[in-house]
This record gives structure tokens, C-alpha cells and sequence, in this order.
């Protein structure tokens, strides 16, 4: 009875009107764990092992190191596996939202983070002049099209591959293109070699036909093979659920034709297909997504705003969901179930929020609007979940997670990054790696070292690695600087959630330093150039920790926070974020840029050749 009303009123905060039994299938969230939205980590435990690579930074001062053109509006990625590589397409904008020109970029990478500069994969499209929507005031006069898709890939039942997008129309910013008044859906193949086939519409809105537009219809190519994958594409439900925002708003190709928002989904060991939408809107398909059982409801137990949530099964069986657990757009958590339908748990994916360097419209903060690889889009050979997403709606990035998904660790650490496996030594790190901050293993005298670098004036690199739970414990760590007077690395020992209770940092002044309530007490100078082993020794029940470097006098000091135990190490080329927060306003008043966005600074490197922990 208790279940039967809190899905009758989570279907009412949804918009619904019916009720819901309570025999009738959904997915819950039955875990405990929520997120803190003061903290850009939420306060959640890591995923253990997850690397978040940023693939296109953003640069309006160096379009060359970023895609061509120097736009600084990414956003709305799609991402997919074929031929052995993967494969991005996102829609992009010179400064805001629904302010045109507007253009989709296509990358693909063989590893999943080392990615091909971006080229334009459907390019910017003209309005004809005299063009008017209905409903909203205005004259088109060079006037171009606002790309805006929900889905990007389709890979046929005999494995020819494609990407799509779609030509809205905004007349103006606060016009929205996916309010089924655009031109249409268009679509190219991938070519084994990474070339691309000729731009087709597969799909016009109303008003728009072969007549008035400037690519020909599907039906018109000499290849049977690529109109035959156009219908096979047509003729799948769960497919033409994804075109629900964008097309007419009777097409009746769609199922569900209400506005339920970037539609995900996955089958069920019984054959039921769970739908997902924006605000964790759920519903579950018996017939493949012909139709659904019931008006989409709010998940009960799901926190989930105005961004995308992502379904999936995973490799070892189980399924994932990966979204922002909040009513913000930050932290990218991960959650993860045994049938499909009860989810457990709630662990860090991503969770720091760079400053955004550019201004525009329709701007949000945080990592947002995730999508991974659908059911006929290929899997990866590693196993790990794959997803996509943008950062501040301006930088991409991509996140691998290892699978099984876990948030602890068994054993002490042993990382000597020479002695581990090629390809294998940050298995077990979470690893935030940046286009102009980088965390990555290198060579160094012929000496495997995980290597930060950063000449990011606005972010910073960083890693962290998962320990067994430890009230008592030591830890060794050895890190060459290459300088010491620009740059810093701080060293943190952090509880589950990610709060600190030590940090020593490696200072630009010289100095070593460990951080004693508001001030900072020195350790050591250190040099550029020269090994530092620094060893410490820590008591949580005491909050009372000892420092010593290179084998010196122990140097005894207090922790600055307290902590029941601890659980991670952290590695950090920059001082901790605070901003944006609760507090700060969902949109910009202006569209200012921040200070000097193009210039970089010096490069600072710190080598990091090994960690070792023993539990006491």
C-alpha cells in the first residue's frame, strides 16, 4: 500500500494523472547514499579506476589545438563503437546555446583517450531569407540552421555504420530548435577507412521537402545498401523514440509522442525494455518500444534534475545507470544494479567542475548531458562502461569506468609504476586528465613514471588512488619536481567521501609544506630536478600524523581535519575548487569571457614513480 501511493505521487510530480499499481514494474533507487551538492565530488565515494579524459578544450585564442574554428558552445554528445574505434559527434555553436551558425564535429580515437581532431561532420546549413515560423515573431534574412540531436549513431544489421544530426531552426536565442518546427534529420555513413558518405535527409520535418532543401532524400541514392539501412532504421520503435524532441509532433513513426526529453534505454533478461528521460522519468516497453506501460513517472529514490540520465547494461551482466544525482548538473555519479530494477548504490564518476572561461547562452556549470554507447552501437573489446558528456556545455570529455563497478579496494598499495604491467599501471587510479593538464604515464629516464603536467592557467591535473579503510596506516610516496619556483602538487589524505584530513604540498617557493588549520608549516626545501621519497606515518584516532623525507628527522604534526578513517590519496597540480555553488545563479547576468582565456601558463611537471601504503 505504501509503494502503491508513493508511485501514485511520484506520477503526479512527473505530470501524470493515472495511478500506478503496485504490481507494475519501475526502477527505484534503494540506497542510502545521496549527494552533497556543496562539494563538486558530492561527497561520494569513488568508482574505483575511473579516468576522465578531456578530448576537445575549448579555445576561441588557439582554435588549432582545439577544432578549427575556435566555437566555445560543445555540447550534446553521442558516442559509439565500430571497427575497433570509437567514435564522438557533438553539436557546436561560436558562443551560446540556440544562437547560430551551428555545426556537428565527428572524432574517433582507438583507445577511447587519445582522440583525432574534430572535423566537421554535417556542416552549417541556410535558412532560405523570407523563412518564418509559426509563432514567433521575425523574417529570416542570412539567416542559418541550430544543430540539436538526441541520438548521433546507427550501426545495421549488417554492420554498416552512421551518424546523424538535425537542422533546427532559431529565430532568435530564446527560440528553441527542437520544438518540432526545424528542416530534419540528416544522415551520412562511416566508412571503414574514416571517410564519410554523402549528406541525406532520412527524415523532414513538415513543410520541407526535396524542393526547399539542400541535401536529397535517402530514397534518391544509388546505393540499396544505404536506403536499405535507412528503413531498417526507420522501422525500429526504440530508435525513433530518441527523434521524439526534434520531429513533427505527430509523426507517427515516434511511439510516445509526448515531450519526454533524451530517451535512453535497455533491455531486461525477459525481454521488457526500461525507458528512461530527463528527471529520471522512467517506463518500462513489453514489445521492444512499441508502446510503454504506463505515462512515464519519476523513478522513486532517483534524484535527477534537467539533465540526461544514461541506462546501460553492463558486461559483467549487471546494469549502470550514470547521471547527475542532484537538482545541479554536478556530480556525474554512477549507480549500478544486480536485476535492472532495484539500484544500490551511488559512486563518483566525475567530479570537479573547471571554471567556465567563456561566456554564452544557455550556459550550465558542471559535467552534464551523458550519453554512452546504445545497445546496437557496438562494446567495446575492454569491457569498461563508456560514456560522453561536456563540461560547462564548452569542453568534451569522455570517462571510462571498469567494470565490475566497485568502490573499495582489498589490498595495500604497491604502485611502482616501472615494475607494473605496460597499459595496466592506473588500473586502480581515477585518473582527471586534461588537454593542457595532463596525468599520464611516461618515460623518464627510461623510467616509467605517472607524470602530471599542467599549463592550465584555470584547472589543474589530477589523481587518485583508492586505499583499503585505515585508522592506523603508513604511506610512501616518491616524486621527482622538475622545478621549484612555478607550479605546485598537493598531496592529500582523504576519508571515503573525499574530505581531507592532511595535505602537503609541494610549493612554488620551494618549500614543502603541510597544512596546519589556516596556516602551513614547513617540512623541507626541495630542489628542482631532485627524488623526494616522503614518508607518513598516521593515527585517525589520535588525528596525529609524523612527515619525514628522503629517511630524515620525523616531523610531527596534527590533522588539520578530523576523519573516522582513510581511503584515498590524492595527487593535485592546483588548490581545490569551491565555485560554482548552490548559490550561484543558474545563469550568467553577462556573457563576459574571464581574463586572459587564451594564454597559457608555465608548465609545471611533477613525476611521480611510486606509492606504497601498509595498513596498521
Amino acid at each position: 500500500m505504501k509503494r502503491n501511493i508513493f508511485l501514485a505521487v511520484a506520477l503526479l510530480l512527473a505530470g501524470g494523472t493515472a495511478t500506478v499499481s503496485a504490481q507494475q514494474d519501475t526502477i527505484r533507487y534503494v540506497g542510502n547514499t545521496l549527494s552533497n551538492v556543496d562539494y563538486h565530488h558530492g561527497q561520494l565515494p569513488l568508482a574505483v579506476g575511473v579516468h576522465a579524459t578531456q578530448i576537445m578544450r575549448a579555445s576561441r585564442e588557439h582554435p588549432n589545438k582545439a577544432d578549427g574554428f575556435g566555437w566555445t558552445y560543445n555540447h550534446a554528445t553521442n558516442m559509439a563503437y565500430w571497427n575497433g574505434k570509437f567514435y564522438l559527434n557533438y553539436l557546436s555553436d561560436p558562443a551560446g546555446e540556440h544562437i547560430p551558425p551551428s555545426q556537428t564535429f565527428l572524432m574517433h580515437s582507438e583507445d577511447g583517450e587519445h582522440w583525432s581532431f574534430p572535423e566537421v561532420a554535417f556542416p552549417i546549413y541556410n535558412i532560405p531569407d523570407g523563412y518564418t515560423k509559426e509563432g514567433v515573431e521575425g523574417v529570416a534574412k542570412n539567416l542559418t540552421a541550430t544543430m540539436h540531436q538526441r541520438m548521433g549513431f546507427f550501426t545495421s544489421s549488417d554492420n554498416r555504420f552512421f551518424t546523424l544530426a538535425f537542422y533546427g531552426i532559431s529565430m532568435d536565442e530564446k527560440d528553441s530548435p527542437n520544438d518540432g518546427k526545424g528542416i530534419g534529420r540528416v544522415i551520412r555513413e562511416i566508412y571503414k577507412d574514416g571517410s564519410l558518405g554523402p549528406i541525406h535527409f532520412i527524415r523532414y520535418n513538415h513543410g520541407w521537402n526535396e524542393s526547399n532543401t539542400n541535401f536529397p532524400f535517402y530514397k534518391k541514392s544509388k546505393d540499396r545498401g544505404f536506403k536499405k539501412a535507412c528503413e531498417e532504421l526507420l522501422s525500429q520503435p526504440l530508435q525513433m523514440q530518441q527523434w521524439v524532441e526534434e520531429a513533427d509532433r505527430d509523426d507517427p513513426l515516434i511511439p510516445l509522442q509526448k515531450q519526454y526529453k533524451a530517451f535512453s534505454y535497455y533491455h531486461l533478461p525477459n525481454g521488457n525494455v526500461v525507458g528512461l528521460w530527463k528527471h529520471a522519468l522512467t517506463s518500462i516497453s513489453k514489445d521492444g518500444g512499441k508502446s510503454w506501460e504506463y505515462r512515464p513517472l519519476r523513478a522513486p529514490g532517483f534524484v535527477n534534475s534537467n539533465a540526461k540520465i544514461w541506462g546501460q547494461k553492463t558486461s559483467d551482466g549487471r546494469y549502470a545507470t550514470v547521471y547527475n544525482p542532484s537538482e545541479y548538473r554536478w556530480p556525474l555519479a554512477i549507480s549500478t544494479s544486480d536485476d535492472g530494477l532495484n539500484y544500490t548504490d551511488l559512486l563518483l564518476v566525475h567530479g570537479e567542475i573547471t571554471p567556465m572561461r567563456y561566456g554564452g547562452n544557455y550556459k550550465s556549470y558542471g559535467p552534464q548531458y551523458v550519453r554512452g554507447i546504445t545497445e546496437n552501437n557496438g562494446t567495446p573489446e575492454d569491457g569498461k562502461l563508456w560514456v560522453s558528456y561536456s563540461v560547462n556545455k564548452e569542453d568534451i570529455w569522455v570517462a571510462s569506468v571498469p567494470v565490475p563497478v566497485k568502490s573499495s579496494v582489498d589490498s595495500d598499495v604497491k604502485d611502482v609504476f616501472n615494475n607494473l604491467e605496460d597499459g595496466k599501471e592506473l588500473d586502480l587510479w581515477n585518473v582527471y586528465n586534461l588537454s593542457w593538464a595532463s596525468a599520464e604515464i611516461e618515460k623518464v629516464n627510461n623510467q616509467k613514471t605517472l607524470t602530471l603536467r599542467d599549463h592550465d592557467p584555470f584547472d589543474y591535473a589530477r589523481v587518485d588512488r583508492v586505499i583499503p579503510f585505515a585508522q592506523k596506516m603508513e604511506a610512501e610516496f616518491t616524486v621527482t619536481p622538475e622545478q621549484n619556483d612555478h607550479g605546485l602538487l598537493q598531496v592529500e589524505f582523504q576519508n571515503k567521501t573525499g574530505l581531507p584530513s592532511i595535505r602537503l604540498v609541494f610549493d612554488n617557493d620551494g618549500i614543502l609544506k603541510t597544512k596546519a588549520g589556516s596556516r602551513f608549516r614547513t617540512i623541507s626545501e626541495y630542489e628542482a630536478g631532485k627524488t623526494y621519497t616522503v614518508k607518513v606515518i598516521l593515527d585517525t584516532t589520535s588525528r596525529s600524523y609524523t612527515v619525514s623525507v628522503n629517511g630524515g628527522k620525523e616531523s610531527r604534526q596534527i590533522f588539520y581535519a578530523p576523519a573516522d578513517g582513510i581511503e584515498r590519496i590524492m595527487f593535485r597540480t592546483g588548490e581545490q575548487r569551491h565555485f560554482p555553488n548552490p548559490d550561484t545563479p543558474a545563469d550568467r547576468e553577462d556573457y563576459d569571457d574571464l581574463p586572459n582565456t587564451g594564454l597559457p601558463i608555465k608548465e609545471a611537471v611533477f613525476h611521480i614513480q611510486s606509492l606504497i601504503t601498509k595498513k596498521q
